[in-house]
């Protein structure tokens, strides 16, 4: 029976339900496409492509490891085992090779060398066509010859200018596609490449390209190649084309082919591989060989992989970006769910305020309190489940979208693949059925509870809020400000980032409880300039003090809508202004060079240091290390002439004390308290491929935010990473542009800007990797204006006999639209100070913990942009369904509402 009525009331008030199904609608397509992220990060597939063809890969551990052994008062132990993830691969000895090979059922071992090999130009055949070049570049050259003693050593490479054909460079098609690799061709079996065209690399300057990469650019045997690797780069002969035997092209990465030599040249880590692939032998179990070869390198920091799990061995990137989007996702979906309670509350409380009279009336013909909440729950499951249905249908392709999205900006890898599970789903169908059900029982249980016989007074007459309500709202209150306070001391911005957005949230929630106290103390302020606006102004004075509550209910989410844009905008330029202005005060270099490509190679360092007038030329070097557990940004940086460079604002120690050691680092002011470190303690660590380290601690500085928390020695830091490449150099020194420049002609991609152009260029990095923050709470920020809308929508559609009785006592409709102007203009004015105070207080907090200054960074320009944008929503919201509500004719209206 109750289920019937609360059916019969949802379609004869499809209009007063509309509003919370939206609301539920747009939770419940937010929760799916954060769930959905978030089980990606946690279970999403990464396919190998290069170990196709190998069963069973062998790999080292990606990870650094804590034992910690805790006594109990009862005499036991408690052994707790922790794990982190290092940035840069981790390498295996070569010899573990020798004990794969012979362990019974191994087919075949081959071992791979993965490293950075980026095409950067080519040069088609000049003078000959290409099946000529390609028929006599299998004989050495002269050359080559020459360059070859006794015993077959390689030859060093030749000069750029000795191999350059006359023609121009020209630059490839796939630079911004796709990450590239280069291997040896002794590993092709792999995957397997074949050869489609050419043959095998035998010299050190052949190289074999797969079929993509040689289909978009027009590329054949016989062109020139110049690549850029771990050294200079250097001219390519291509001596081949191969694509995957028996399988399509690799979709993930470039891969080109060198020779044995070349490759180990290159990869730079002599006495190490990659990784081993292991074919069993024909007969032989995967399984029990997989026990064996665990078995074989027990002890060893080797790792032994099958089936799906090789995938994150060939992309550690795809690996690390699980956690990324595991906090991405988690950080999204929390707040979304709390933006998402706020809204729905806030929707369904103006909802039964609404049906205020028609629940007074049904309390008053002897509905006992019990009977009106199941009413309402039940009205609320209806609309919930079919909200939430659609909801996750809808959030399924936007949780595409966002993946996408976020592939295209860098944030994560495409070989990390969607996962599509159906928890998400359920999850947020369960969050939108359960709070739909609890907001109705929540913003009915007032009416539930009153009397029969004052059911009629209680919905004529708006009264204050409960007792209950504005002691849950102080509590918020003070735990807001709690968090304020919390944040002023956070000084890692994985820790500050989600209490700053809990932050705005719980103040906001503070307000919808409180908000009718404060708008009616807002309408005291605001009463002198809306009578001066004239009767349209007082009559706004009059509605916003006699509704109070219903105005609250509307000034909640544009607080909401105000406070989050402005945190979301503000706190990315405070942070990053901050570490700009340590760089800018910090770097003393008249020129830095920057690369288009993966980097600044040494040799073009060491050219611009041989040019008159040049002082110092410092390479810098980044990456993330890991001490103890907890990570670390570090850089490195060649100490000769660092002084002349670099200023960090020493504190404590010596930077002289720093240059003149080869076993010692530098550190920030919160690094060293954090680890709690001098100059002249020891700093034990583990840099990016996880190879342990122990160092002297020289010096404390000050400007962290700029230069990364620890300084280390270049050659330490570039020997364990994956691109040894320079990120910038810095150049000191009276030496030209034009000099440098010339200095750097044979090498392509590099450039010289003056400080000011990298600062600027640095800006737009920023900007850039922002971008990532910005969509992620877009979408959050886009569901608040939706509920600023539907609140505002909702508000004015319910007061169609008021304006009906307004016009009836000689109200004209243009005083009565400019009641609602005014009436919109003050939730406006109400609603942005609220939100400005919030935004302004959580990031003043942020500033002081992160950066050490009480000055957040707010642009004049574009705080003025979200505060007219929200008045465009208000206004907007406002007139329309306002305009529509005044078309029907008065009589007719206030007789059909009586």
């Amino acid at each position: 029976m109750m289920l019937r009525y609360a059916l019969q009331t949802i379609r004869d008030r499809k209009g007063g339900f509309l509003g919370a199904f939206l609301a539920l609608m747009c939770a419940a397509a937010l929760i799916t496409a954060c769930g959905t992220l978030l089980e990606t990060g946690l279970r999403g597939r990464i396919a190998t492509e290069r170990y196709a063809a190998a069963p069973l890969v062998v790999s080292a551990d990606q990870n650094v490891h804590r034992t910690t052994v805790k006594h109990k008062g009862n005499g036991k132990t408690k052994v707790k085992h922790k794990a982190k993830p290092v940035a840069e691969r981790a390498w295996l000895p070569a010899d573990i090779l020798d004990r794969v090979s012979a362990l019974e059922g191994v087919g075949k071992a081959v071992p791979e060398l993965t490293f950075m090999a980026q095409p950067m130009s080519s040069r088609p055949v000049s003078g000959r066509s290409a099946s000529s070049q390609a028929a006599t570049s299998s004989r050495p050259t002269s050359g080559q010859a020459a360059g070859r003693g006794e015993g077959g050593a390689r030859s060093e490479p030749r000069p750029l200018a000795e191999s350059r054909p006359q023609s121009e460079p020209r630059p490839l098609a796939h630079l911004s596609a796709r990450p590239s690799y280069g291997h040896s061709w002794a590993s092709a079996p792999l995957t397997p490449f074949r050869l489609v065209a050419g043959r095998a690399p035998s010299a050190d300057d052949d190289v074999v390209i797969d079929r993509v990469l040689a289909g978009q650019n027009g590329l054949k045997p016989g062109d020139r190649l110049i690549v850029q690797s771990t050294r200079a780069p250097r001219p390519y002969r291509i001596s081949g084309i191969a694509a995957p035997a028996g399988q399509r092209d690799l979709r993930q990465q470039t891969s080109l082919f060198f020779s044995s030599g070349e490759a180990e040249r290159l990869a730079a880590r002599p006495g190490r591989i990659t990784a081993l692939g292991v074919t069993p032998a024909p007969g032989t179990d995967l399984a029990r060989l997989k026990q064996r070869v665990e078995q074989a390198l027990k002890g060893t920091s080797a790792q032994v992989a099958t089936g799906e799990d090789r995938g994150p061995v060939e992309f550690l990137d795809a690996a690390g970006a699980r956690i990324k989007l595991v906090s991405m996702g988690g950080a999204m979906g929390g707040t979304s769910l709390l933006v998402a309670i706020l809204v729905v509350v806030g929707t369904f409380a103006l909802s039964i305020q609404q049906r205020h009279r028609e629940l007074a009336l049904l309390r008053a013909i002897a509905a006992t309190p019990g009977q009106i909440r199941r009413l309402l729950g039940r009205e609320a499951l209806v609309v919930g489940a079919a909200a939430g249905v659609l909801g996750v249908l809808a959030g399924l392709p936007l949780a595409d979208w966002l993946h996408g999205r976020f592939i295209d900006m860098g944030a994560i890898p495409v070989t990390l693949e969607r996962t599509a599970g159906v928890f998400p789903a359920c999850a947020a169908l369960v969050v939108t059925l359960v709070g739909a059900w609890a907001a109705a029982r929540i913003s009915g249980r007032r009416i539930a509870r009153i009397r029969p016989a004052e059911a009629m007074a209680e919905s004529a007459v708006e009264r204050g809020p409960a007792r209950g309500r504005i002691v849950a709202g102080l509590v918020l209150l003070a735990g807001g400000a709690a968090l304020v306070g919390v944040l002023s001391v956070l000084r890692t911005e994985a820790a500050a980032t989600p209490v700053t957005f809990l932050a705005v949230v719980v103040s906001a929630t503070a307000v919808s409880l409180l908000g009718p106290y404060l708008v009616r103390f807002a309408s005291v302020l605001l009463a002198g300039p809306l009578r001066a606006a004239g009767a349209g102004g007082s009559l706004a004075t009059a509605n916003i003090r006699g509704n109070s509550a219903r105005m609250a209910s509307v000034v909640t989410p544009l607080t909401l809508l105000i406070g989050m844009t402005c945190t979301v905008l503000f706190v990315q330029p405070t942070l990053g202004d901050a570490a700009r202005t340590q760089a800018r005060d910090g770097v003393r270099a008249t020129w830095v060079l920057a690369a288009q490509g993966p980097g600044v190679p040494s040799e073009a360092a060491g050219a611009v240091r041989g040019e008159p007038g040049v002082t110092a030329a410092t390479e810098v070097v980044r990456t993330t290390v890991r001490v103890g557990l907890d990570k670390y940004q570090a850089q490195g940086v060649t100490q000769a002439g660092l002084a002349r460079t670099w200023d960090p604002d020493v504190t404590s120690g010596s930077l002289t004390a720093f240059t003149h050691g080869h076993d010692t680092a530098a550190i920030s002011e919160l690094a060293a308290d954090r680890l709690g470190l001098r100059p002249g303690s020891a700093l034990r660590l583990h840099l990016g491929d996880g190879t342990p380290a122990s160092l002297t601690v020289a010096a404390v500085y000050r400007r962290g935010l700029g230069f990364g928390d620890l300084t280390l020695p270049h050659d330490l830091l570039a020997r364990h990473m994956d691109n040894p490449l320079a990120a910038t150099v810095l150049v000191a020194g009276h030496g030209s542009r034009d000099e440098l420049a010339a200095a750097l002609q044979r090498f392509p991609g590099l450039s010289v800007l003056s400080a000011e152009t990298a600062d600027r260029l640095q800006a737009d990095r920023q900007q850039e990797n922002a971008a990532v923050n910005y969509l992620a709470m877009g979408l959050i920020l886009a569901f608040t204006a939706i509920a600023v809308v539907n609140a505002l929508a909702m508000s004015v559609s319910e007061r169609i006999r008021e304006f009906a009785m307004l016009r009836l006592a000689g109200a004209t409709r243009r005083q009565v639209l400019r009641m609602l102007r005014a009436e919109a203009l003050s939730v406006l004015l109400i609603s942005t100070a609220l939100g400005s105070g919030i935004a302004l207080a959580v990031l003043t907090a942020f500033s002081i913990g992160m950066t050490g200054s009480a000055a957040p960074s707010v642009l004049p320009l574009l705080y003025a942009t979200v505060v007219g944008a929200a008045a465009l929503l208000a206004l907007a919201a406002t007139a329309l369904p306002g305009r529509l509500a005044l078309r029907a004719r008065p009589a007719e209206t206030a007789m059909s509402r009586q």
